[in-house]
């Protein structure tokens, strides 16, 4: 799952490099910090997108933390391998401290899990202390990335991306549907979201032989998502 770690010579890896260079210049005029990184729909990819690019960012010298916001079917932890006791939903209730929450990846990234999986997620990330707690991790770190829920089952990732600087829509181009995308979009701008672009996973080869892994291709919100 972690390329950029693992293969960082593969065309992949370059790709998240390419990807990290492009969130960096992608406004001239707000400092894009914090990042919502969702999906239409289960499965397409957001987890190992949000991984490998958090990677990229932490390769070129930045203080990257990535945030597990998805409080009903964690993937964080098991994508970075570390524990998911005390993260996200035990700092929102006073259990534990923010330092106390975050777990050490390496010198430069990072990581808040989940931790106890709530019975209310959709009330904990609307809630004033999720607003502080991606604000206080502002101060601290060059870049923060969120992972979330999906969009259409559930309103989460439309709650988070009111508050962040910016949030990237992320599609399986071989699973996605073109409406589904499209709803997607929708309900993002719906709330104002800023979209700052669109990552295509699991691309085919050119010679059509099998999947090149995650391999992705991104772009400006105007140029992807007129379908």
């Amino acid at each position: 799952m972690l390329i950029v770690e693992n293969n960082p010579k593969s065309i992949g890896a370059e790709a998240y490099r390419t990807l990290r260079t492009n969130i960096q210049f992608s406004s001239l005029d707000k400092e894009i910090k914090s990042i919502l990184v969702t999906s239409a729909y289960p499965g397409e990819g957001k987890t190992t997108t949000i991984s490998n690019l958090a990677l990229a960012f932490a390769q070129a010298d930045n203080k990257v933390i990535v945030v597990d916001g998805d409080l009903r079917k964690p993937t964080v932890h098991r994508a970075f391998e570390v524990t998911n006791i005390n993260g996200v939903s035990d700092v929102l209730i006073g259990k534990v401290s923010i330092g106390e929450a975050i777990k050490e990846y390496s010198e430069n990234l990072h990581v808040m899990t989940c931790g106890t999986v709530p019975p209310n997620p959709a009330e904990m990330v609307a809630s004033q202390a999720m607003k502080k707690l991606v604000e206080e991790l502002s101060l601290r770190y060059d870049y923060i990335l969120i992972d979330s829920p999906p969009i259409l089952p559930v309103t989460d990732a439309q709650v988070i991306s009111t508050f962040v600087d910016g949030t990237i829509l992320v599609a399986a181009s071989s699973e996605s549907e073109k409406q589904g995308i499209k709803k997607a979009h929708e309900q993002l701008m719906k709330v104002n979201g800023n979209i700052i672009g669109a990552v295509i996973t699991k691309v085919k080869k050119k010679s059509g032989k099998a999947y090149s892994g995650y391999q992705i291709y991104y772009g400006s919100e105007s140029e992807d998502m007129k379908m």
